[in-house]
Order: C-alpha cells, then structure tokens, then sequence
C-alpha cells in the first residue's frame, strides 16, 4: 500500500504552496473581515516569503537537483523538479509579483477591491511558481494558464473603456496561445507516447524518422503558443495596447512576472530536447527568426514611440529576441543564458516602470531634467535605460548580452549573432533617446514646441513604488558591481 504512494516534499513546493494559500486566505480572510486594506500588504508578505524558500533552494549548502510528487517505481517519473535555474527563476517571479502587487495599491489608493486584486495576482504567482517546475504536460498545461489568465482580469479591473478593450485583446490572445499550446502538447504526447517531458523518451521518437517529423511540428506549435506570452513578433500585436490601457502595477505583471513565467515555461521544453536532440535545424531556424525578428521590430518601432508605456512595450518585444537568442542552441548553457538575461531584463523594466509611477506616465517630455530635478528617481530611471541598453555604468546588461550570445556563437549560429549585434546599435539609440531627455535642462523643450511639453503632475505620495524604485536599483547596482552573482544563481 505504502508503494503506491506518490512522494510530497512540502518544502520544495514552498514557492508555489505560500502564494496558493495566499489566495485562500485573501478571499476568506476578506469574507469575514471585508474592505479591509491590509490584504495588498498580506499578499507581499507571503510573496517574499515564497521567493526567499526558492531562493533558499539555490544557495543552500551542497544544492543541486530537487524532484518531488515523484511516482513510485517502476515509473519513478517526477512531476516537480526544480535546480539552480528553476529557482532562480522562481524567485524573479514572485518578487515581480511582489512589486506589482505593492505598485497597484500604492498608499492604500487603490481603485480596486483590494482583495480581489490580491488574489488575483497571487493566482497569477503561483502559476508561474508552478509552470516553472511542472515536467508533466498537464501541469504545465494548467499552470501555464494560471500564470496569464489572472492578469487579463486586472487589465479589466480598471474600469475605462480603453482597458477593456485591452483585456479583451489579451484574452483573445490568450485563448488563441492556449489552443495552439494544447495542440502542440498532443504532437508531443503522441511523438514521444509520454505526458511527460523527459529526455529519455524524446530520444526514441528523434530516432524513429516519422515520429521525429510529429515531434518537431509539436515543438514548433509550442513555440507559436508561447511565442505570444513572451511577446515575441509576429505574436506581440496585444503588448503596446494591453500596456498603455493597464495599471502601472498590472503592466509591471505583464511586463516581469509574466515574462519570466512564460520563459520558464519554454525552458522546461528545452530542457528536454536539449540531451537527445541532435541537428535540430528546424526548431533553430523557427527559434531564430522569432528571435531576430522581435529584435529589430521591436527596436524600431520603440524608436518612434513617444509615449513612454508604449516605448517600454516595443521594448518588451525587441528584449524578447534577447530573452529566446540563446535557446536555439538548444543546449544547457543556452537554457541558463535565457534564465539570466529574462532576470536582468525583469529588474531593470521594474525599475523603469516605478520610475514612471512616480513621475507620471505620458510623453518623454514630462521626464525632461529628471536627473536635475529628482537625482533618486532620474538616476534610478537613467541606470534602468542603460542596463537594458548594454552600456556602462549598467555592466550588468552587457554582461547578459554577452552571456545571450555565446551560446549561439558556440553552436556556430553566426546569422543570428550578426543580426543580433545590428540589433543592440538600434537599441542603443532607443533607449539613449530617453537618457538625453533625463540630462537636459527643466525647461528647456529641445525639438519639441512648448504646447508638447506636458508639466509634471502634483507630487502625491508614492511609499510602495519608492521602495521598488530603490530595492531595483539596488540589485542592479550590486549585479553589476558582482556579475558573478547572477552566474551564480544559474549554476
């Protein structure tokens, strides 16, 4: 009797296990006690709780491979499995969470139930804690959903008529990500006659020629499926508008904590093909034209944005080029490439983001002089720029970049890393766009006529977008100061 039983680690599931109960206890919690303000705060408090178990999973003496929810033998599969990147990756998602929670009832000013906005946030953490250790396809599956469904409800939760038809937009997409994943799952299951994703059995279908063909179409329309939620072209139509008609907080979900789900969920595919799959030209060429393509179209198209929620959304777009660039490798050390630059990329966007926050969204000229006006938020906002630009003092991003491309130089993928250099010259500008703005005089309109530059709003208080602000620019000072850290992680 006690051999049929399947194996439960508690503490493994931690990172997943502190968000769900959040959910519980919010909505109950919120049924005996109602309209209180405290439940934003609970909500953080369980998210950093659970980031810190995943963290605690990665630096832990003599860490390695965590498997747990393990069927007894002969079987012996594991449906949870979580190493150096997985928590890493964990960790990215809840603290996104985190930030985006605290931004949405900023000062207890939230137009929202703030209960609901908390459970549904949380909802949405512990789909992304869960996609990113799920190894069965049902898992996957549905924590995938649970990780994107939530926050087209926030986009709603706005009220204005323009965000409805964001959410609506993200919903179509997300129904439309959701058939294709499902349809791709199939192709796997019956290429591999596994509803697991095990290198094992991808093996014997990559070396059986007819059942090669079923798995590489199943991989490729996995790739289409998730290809929307990392917003990579030509999947990405839904990410300027969802942006730009969403909370602050809610893009920063969009943005972070969705991304690094949606990247997790691609790593676990990858990591099953990276072993057995050998000359798979076919899922490099898909990978690398979603990859160059998000790259430069995203580039260019921020190039001509003047609102800054639109910018950082083209910006989204071309940094996913980044984010995918290294996994056509279709190796380790291209799946912790990804994992590295996916992290890089969530602080330094949360970090714009709260920088926006605090200013005021709208066109670049309301950022006119911030590093003369306010040094913390202009100096925090000009670090943030330069990361996601690859230049110093923003080590960081280079290094990332860096590390994004050496996979593909290794595999000998020299079209992609030519184009990819191509890209970081236009991005460069993009982002060096903005900084100019940061440095020039208050009042002085540039270019532009005085009835385009739009007045700063009346400062308000703004305590939890503050301490995003600072807590970013924190990690990314340290992470450029000790590159190594990172690597670390993602060893």
């Amino acid at each position: 009797m006690t051999a049929s039983l399947v194996t439960v680690d508690l503490v493994a599931l931690l990172p997943a296990l502190l968000p769900a109960l959040g959910v519980v206890l919010v909505l109950v919690g919120d049924a005996l006690l109602p309209r209180r303000r405290l439940w934003p705060l609970v909500g953080v408090v369980l998210l950093g709780a659970g980031a810190g178990a995943a963290l605690l999973g990665v630096l832990a003496p003599g860490a390695g491979v965590v498997r747990t929810l393990c069927l007894p033998a002969p079987d012996g599969a594991c449906l949870w499995t979580s190493a150096g990147p997985t928590g890493a990756l964990q960790a990215g998602i809840l603290l996104s969470a985190a930030a985006a929670l605290a931004m949405l009832h900023d000062g207890g000013r939230g137009p929202r139930d703030p209960a609901v906005t908390s459970a549904l946030v949380l909802a949405a953490a512990t789909g992304g804690a869960g996609v990113a250790a799920a190894r069965d396809l049902g898992s996957w599956l549905v924590t995938l959903e649970l990780a994107t469904v939530p926050l087209v409800a926030l986009v709603a939760l706005r009220g204005t008529r323009a965000a409805s038809h964001g959410a609506l937009t993200l919903l179509v997409t997300s129904l439309t990500s959701f058939a294709l994943l499902v349809l791709g799952s199939a192709l796997w299951l019956t290429a591999t006659g596994d509803a697991a994703f095990a290198a094992d059995t991808v093996a014997t279908a990559w070396a059986d020629p007819q059942r090669r063909a079923v798995l590489l179409l199943g991989v490729v329309v996995l790739l289409a499926g998730l290809g929307f939620k990392l917003s990579l072209v030509p999947f990405h139509a839904w990410t300027p508008q969802a942006y730009s008609t969403a909370d602050l907080g809610t893009t920063v979900a969009l943005a972070a904590a969705s991304k690094l789900s949606a990247l997790a969920a691609l790593l676990v595919v990858v990591r099953a093909l990276a072993g057995p799959v050998v000359d798979a030209r076919g899922i490099t060429v898909v990978v690398g034209v979603l990859a160059v393509a998000s790259m430069l179209l995203g580039n260019v198209m921020a190039l001509r944005q003047d609102e800054v929620t639109r910018l950082l959304a083209w910006s989204t777009v071309a940094q996913a080029g980044w984010v995918v660039l290294p996994v056509a490798a279709l190796t380790d050390d291209g799946a912790r490439a990804a994992a590295a630059y996916v992290l890089v990329y969530a602080v330094a966007t949360v970090v714009a983001f709260a920088a926006v926050a605090l200013v005021g969204a709208g066109p670049l000229a309301r950022f006119r002089g911030l590093l003369r006006t306010d040094r913390l938020t202009g100096g925090a906002l000009a670090l943030a720029l330069l990361v996601l630009a690859g230049l110093p003092p923003g080590v960081i991003g280079l290094v990332a970049k860096v590390v994004a491309l050496k996979p593909a130089v290794d595999a000998g993928l020299w079209p992609l890393v030519v184009v990819a250099v191509l890209a970081v010259v236009v991005g460069i500008a993009v982002y060096l766009r903005w900084f100019a703005v940061l440095l020039s005089e208050p009042g002085d309109t540039g270019p532009l006529a005085a009835s385009q530059v739009v007045p700063t709003a009346p400062a308000v208080p703004r305590g939890a977008a503050r301490v995003v602000l600072v807590a970013g620019t924190t990690v990314l000072v340290l992470l450029s100061a000790l590159p190594a850290l990172l690597l670390g992680l993602l060893r």
